[in-house]
């Protein structure tokens, strides 16, 4: 970190308040630092040039950042660190940008040829210590970025998601099925591939495989272009419209519609805010269905949580917070930022396909080939409160048609009903209702359909046309009332009433009752629930009711927990199910695996055992189950494999990391340290762990952000990071890659001085971790790489001296290596050369 001197302090309160004005003279133009330092005090010049000072940094008359520069007497001006940045609303991408170009040093005035990023002036005030910089988007206003740009040479690359999923048991045949998802970058195209082979198991044994997408696509400000073999959908839609019957098979055409992939996506808070009180410093960290989605620092007292990284909707959290590394206070929160569509200027949105059904390296036998096949799906923004919505479609010989409402009655209140036919087939409808309220939310649902296909005939290859052998004619309906409500922080009920008419007949009825609280000093989650639901074939078709009361404890080392039931159903032949269950799951760090869980079932016909566990390697991930009935004693399992496969820059990696983002990096470590830990953190969202070797970071599709490395953990070791950051801008399917260097370092602390003796100041010192400036007196501090023990000193971006060091020589005291004196002669730049040379 670099200081401002009380000196300098000092000199910029005298300046500010008692400034005295000076003639121009030859050779100091108005407002260059020349004249500005004329109007000093003479002895407080030499603590104005070439020291650290503090200043605040505007970019078009917006706060940038507070920072640390150095001034030099040529009109150049050199940034060395932002210190605070909390207040700024520029985008941390823009000012790492900035704090790029200003630390390789910028002449102050206009900029006339070679201007950065639009550059038309840079200043500096003495009065305010304020640096503004100009550029030509001052006049624009400050309207926000609508869409993102493409990158100007476009990008390249490949990801694969390769996906296994086995399944059997003692008596059946192994399922399973092979998914391999791939897109491609080429110029700013981008390329899927959909590949799907599966055994369905059981007593079919067959092998079927089929591609469902062979297609290109480009994406533009508000639409998309796809072209090639795809199933045609609602892509673009933003309310999709239900249909009814067979669903669209695969095609050979053109599709085109509204799309938001280069929509900017800014944040928008909670219509309702979020508090915390702390009673001292601390962190919050906000959690839904149980998994960990923001993280943020507190200060003391009544503090509002920032929910803009958080995602759209209405949803509860809880939300916990931890001081002092322990949970002092839990609460459930809701989240009300609602996904409505108020863009009055654009009030309508699209998605248009037509072809001929068609299939590519497919045996399955019932997918439709040889017909035309076309669609269009619309939403109208009617009211910032209403969207409208219609679609039809021909599929298989057969018109679809549907309509939509989505209205949102109050800020509570909401309203989303489907009405929706399809020819020689049937007619549906469904309508669902939602109202919260301060503690909690009523949820109304009901769907119904009519079906008749007594007009429904079979198409053979000749023509000839056979009506179905069992006609049907009948409807099927389902409804149900939903009661979410909060008794306190610590205690919430549940209640579901649902009614069925068709495969399943009869008034369901669900009551729930759950508490959060402590036992034995851990925490414990209480759920007591009553049920009464229709019968089924597997309750002898008698009702089944039941309870059930559980608990969840964690218990033993972090990441440990205990889970217990009790309870009674209804049995397969209609009799009484008393049933008990103890389980307990351990989650791991620093193995392949990550977790492992295993559960002991006993009810009324014997004792049942289920084991599962995750696990993660660099080149796969998954997770594997195994169970033994309590009814036959009958073992089944299944396993779950994923990889991602990536190339690009003429790199290949095989990762483990889930691909999700639509781009990403290759990043190669060199260390010399052993076991290190990195973090890659990308200023999107989402952060990657990496080590030693070959990684693969997911990074977000049409964003020109940054990708920073940091150290993991709280404790990071005496080493440097180069580089600390790096930016990226690349199209779906795109893949980059990088070369990141990790090396041992020490502080080194010494003084330059001249030929004569006399110290040198303002003068960069520059190495491969980092680089420093010498104070009035000459004095240095700064990190050194101790397998590169180089020094490079420059002055008004001229090189002056180099010195290589010898670590084993110096004075060492813990991780500081005392230098002493280092004479600054053009000398040193042969000698530098000279042992180097003799050390290769």
């Amino acid at each position: 970190m670099y200081s401002m001197t009380p000196v300098a302090g000092a000199l910029l309160l005298l300046a500010c308040a008692s400034a005295i004005a000076a003639p121009v003279s030859p050779g100091a133009a108005p407002g260059s630092l020349l004249l500005q330092s004329r109007e000093l005090p003479k002895e407080f010049e030499q603590h104005f040039f070439d020291v650290p000072l503090a200043v605040r940094v505007e970019l078009d008359q917006q706060f940038l950042g507070e920072a640390m520069i150095v001034l030099g007497r040529d009109d150049r001006i050199t940034l060395l660190e932002f210190t605070d940045t909390a207040d700024s609303k520029i985008s941390p991408t823009e000012r790492d940008n900035w704090q790029q170009i200003l630390q390789n040093g910028m002449a102050l005035g206009g900029c006339e040829r070679s201007c950065p990023s639009r550059l038309l002036a840079l200043h500096y005030s003495l009065d305010s210590s304020l640096v503004s910089i100009l550029t030509e988007n001052v006049e624009r206003g400050t309207d926000l970025q609508r869409y993102y740009e493409h990158p100007e040479a476009g990008s390249h690359g490949l990801i694969v998601d390769n996906q296994l999923n086995l399944t059997g048991g003692q008596d059946e045949n192994l399922g399973g099925r092979y998914g391999l998802q791939a897109s491609a970058s080429l110029g700013n195209w981008t390329q899927a591939l959909n590949l799907q082979v599966s055994r369905l198991g059981g007593t079919d044994t067959s092998l079927r495989h089929a591609v469902h997408e062979l297609y290109s696509q480009r994406e533009m400000q508000g639409d998309f272009l796809r072209l090639g073999f795809f199933t045609p959908g609602s892509d673009g839609l933003n309310r999709q419209i239900r249909s009814f019957g067979a669903n669209p098979d695969t095609a050979v055409g053109v599709m085109f519609g509204s799309s938001d992939s280069l929509l900017v996506n800014n944040p928008k808070p909670s219509v309702y805010p979020i508090y915390v009180t702390a009673s001292r410093q601390a962190s919050v960290e906000i959690y839904r269905n149980g998994l960990l989605i923001n993280s943020q620092p507190v200060a003391a007292g009544l503090q509002t949580l920032d929910t803009r990284p958080l995602p759209g909707g209405i949803y509860e959290v809880e939300v916990r917070l931890i001081e002092d590394g322990q949970t002092s206070a839990s609460s459930t929160e809701l989240v009300y930022k609602p996904n409505n569509w108020r863009n009055a200027d654009e009030r309508w949105r699209y998605s248009t396909f037509i072809g001929r059904e068609s299939k590519l390296f497919s045996n399955w036998e019932q997918q439709a080939t040889g017909n035309p096949t076309y669609g269009a799906g619309l939403n109208y923004l009617a009211h910032p409160r209403v969207i409208l919505g219609l679609s039809s479609r021909k599929v298989r010989d057969m018109l679809q048609t549907g309509t939509s409402i989505d209205w949102s009655l109050a800020n509570s209140t909401s309203l989303y009903a489907n009405v929706y036919q399809t020819q020689q087939h049937g007619t549906g409808m469904d309508v669902q209702g939602l109202y919260s309220y301060g503690q909690g939310s009523v949820v109304l649902s009901h769907n119904r359909s009519w079906l008749d296909n007594r007009d429904t005939y079979e198409i053979l290859a000749d023509g000839t046309r056979l009506r179905q052998r069992t006609p049907f004619v009948g409807q099927t309906s389902s409804s149900s009332l939903s009661l979410n409500h909060r008794l306190s922080n610590t205690r919430s009920v549940s209640a579901r009433l649902a009614h069925s008419q068709g495969n399943l007949n009869g008034v369901g009825l669900d009551l729930g009752w759950a508490q959060r609280g402590k036992l034995m000093g851990s925490d414990a989650n209480w759920r007591l629930s009553v049920f009464d639901r229709p019968g089924t074939a597997s309750t002898g078709d008698k009702r089944n009711r039941g309870v059930d009361l559980s608990l969840s404890l964690a218990l033993g080392a972090p990441g440990e927990q205990w889970s217990a039931s009790l309870g009674t159903r209804t049995a397969r032949d209609g009799s009484r199910d008393n049933n008990g269950s103890l389980s307990y799951h351990r989650d791991l760090q620093g193995h392949v695996l990550q977790s492992v869980a295993a559960t002991v079932l006993a009810d009324t016909y014997g004792v049942g055992l289920s084991g599962r566990g995750s696990f993660q390697t660099d080149a796969v991930f998954g997770d594997a189950f195994v169970q033994r009935s309590s009814f036959n004693n009958n073992l089944s399992g299944g396993l779950n494999l994923g990889s991602t496969l990536a190339v690009g820059a003429q790199k290949m990696v095989l990762s483990s990391q889930h691909h999700g983002r639509g781009a990403g990096m290759i990043v190669d470590v060199e260390t010399d340290l052993e076991d290190i830990r990195l973090r890659a953190d990308d200023l999107t969202g989402g952060s990657v762990i990496l080590r030693a070797g070959r990684n693969f970071v997911p990074i977000t599709a049409y964003k020109n952000s940054t990708l920073g490395f940091d150290f993991e953990g709280n404790h990071p070791p005496a080493a440097s990071i180069q580089p600390t950051r790096t930016r990226y801008h690349l199209n779906k399917g795109g893949v980059e890659y990088r070369k990141i260097s990790v090396m041992k370092t020490v502080t080194v602390l010494g003084r330059l001085l001249d030929a004569q003796g006399h110290p040198l100041k303002g003068h960069h010192l520059i190495n491969h971790a980092s680089r420093g400036v010498s104070e009035v007196d000459g004095f240095f501090s700064m990190e050194m790489n101790t397998s590169v023990p180089t020094l490079e000193v420059r002055y008004a971006n001229q090189l002056l001296c180099r010195f290589r060091l010898e670590p084993d020589t110096a004075r060492q005291e813990s991780d500081v290596l005392m230098i002493g004196d280092l004479r600054c002669t053009p000398e040193t730049l042969a000698d530098a050369v000279q042992a180097a040379q003799r050390a290769g």
